[in-house]
């Protein structure tokens, strides 16, 4: 139940967008669960022996993301987000692929990639709002990139309700002039909920200072994730409020550039781009805070530990992929 829309906002939530990665998103009108509250109450009060009428439903309001302007190539970011946005939330009468590929074709993109967008993206609701949460590189390499756009997404349902939803994709691209061309979409595949979830599952859906994404949130629910990786989340969010853009689904199969797989469709990593409140690519965070987290992420089991900076030590690693968030991943 995800995407499709317009990049620019619009009165009553009806356009999609995001928040700047380097602070937070707003909180949609609604309940902490994400869903939309039904508007405010009508002036006055109705006339006695009058029927009261209940307000319409009214979609979140969202605002547009933003890169930061520590990012790698904050164009790449911005290309990649303008596409989900465009995607994923359309106003009254903006609803299916015919709609969709013009708001495509309107960013100077290819409409085809409607085809590759999915129901859970694009839906058939008669409207939807966007938010997007985080932009977080996959990888990128001096001519492709992959971006994992990462998203919440409001629809009305068939008796007007908002349904709460959302996802994320990953979205490749390669470079071209003026404006890097978007090449493909993956969204996120995060699997049926388990009947049977382990106490480590259970304890990190509960958690008050573990922020997952709908997508990372239904990886848990799957309970496709490693124990190691689970037991560590709990460990680390005793000292940190962590909030996770990618943890199963949605990341690439491969290390970006490579034909080594990586430890998230194995369940057995997570990666974390905001700590105690502030972005990691945010330029204003301590570097403090984020390498005394990385060593923490180490100190519990983490044999993979990625990061913007190289700390010593044969855990860590650092590269242009890792500028924005940090990896912890688990070799068991």
């Amino acid at each position: 139940m995800l995407l499709g829309g317009a990049a620019t906002t619009v009165a009553l939530g009806l356009a999609g967008c995001a928040s700047s990665p380097h602070r937070s998103a707003p909180t949609p009108t609604g309940g902490p669960d994400g869903s939309a509250s039904p508007g405010p109450s009508p002036s006055g009060s109705p006339a006695p022996g009058s029927p009261s009428t209940a307000p319409a439903p009214v979609l979140p309001v969202t605002t547009p993301w933003q890169p930061s302007s520590n990012d790698v190539d904050p164009q790449v970011k911005q290309r990649a987000v303008s596409l989900i946005e465009a995607l994923g939330a359309w106003p009254a009468g903006g609803r299916g692929a015919a709609a969709a590929r013009a708001r495509v074709s309107a960013l100077g993109l290819d409409p085809g990639l409607v085809d590759q967008a999915g129901a859970t993206l694009l839906g058939g609701a008669p409207q939807a709002a966007l938010q997007v949460l985080e932009a977080q590189y996959g990888g990128i390499l001096a001519d492709s990139a992959s971006v994992l756009v990462v998203c919440r997404q409001w629809t009305l349902g068939p008796n007007g309700q908002v349904v709460p939803g959302g996802t994320t994709v990953d979205v490749r691209l390669s470079q071209a002039r003026p404006l890097w061309t978007v090449t493909a979409l993956h969204p996120a595949q995060p699997g049926p909920a388990s009947a049977a979830l382990p106490a480590a599952a259970r304890q990190v859906l509960a958690s008050s200072v573990i922020t997952l994404p709908p997508a990372a949130r239904a990886d848990v629910l799957s309970g496709a994730i490693h124990d190691s990786a689970l037991q560590a989340l709990l460990t680390l969010s005793g000292r940190y409020r962590l909030e996770l853009s990618v943890v199963r689904s949605g990341h690439p199969i491969d290390v970006f550039g490579t034909t080594r797989p990586s430890d998230h469709p194995l369940g057995r990593a997570f990666d974390v781009w905001r700590i105690d409140g502030h972005a990691v690519v945010d330029p204003a965070t301590s570097h403090s805070l984020v390498d005394t987290f990385m060593r923490a992420a180490a100190a519990v089991g983490s044999y993979n530990v990625g990061g913007p900076r190289q700390l010593s030590g044969a855990a860590f690693f650092s590269d242009n992929t890792h500028h924005d968030h940090v990896h912890v991943g688990f070799d068991f």
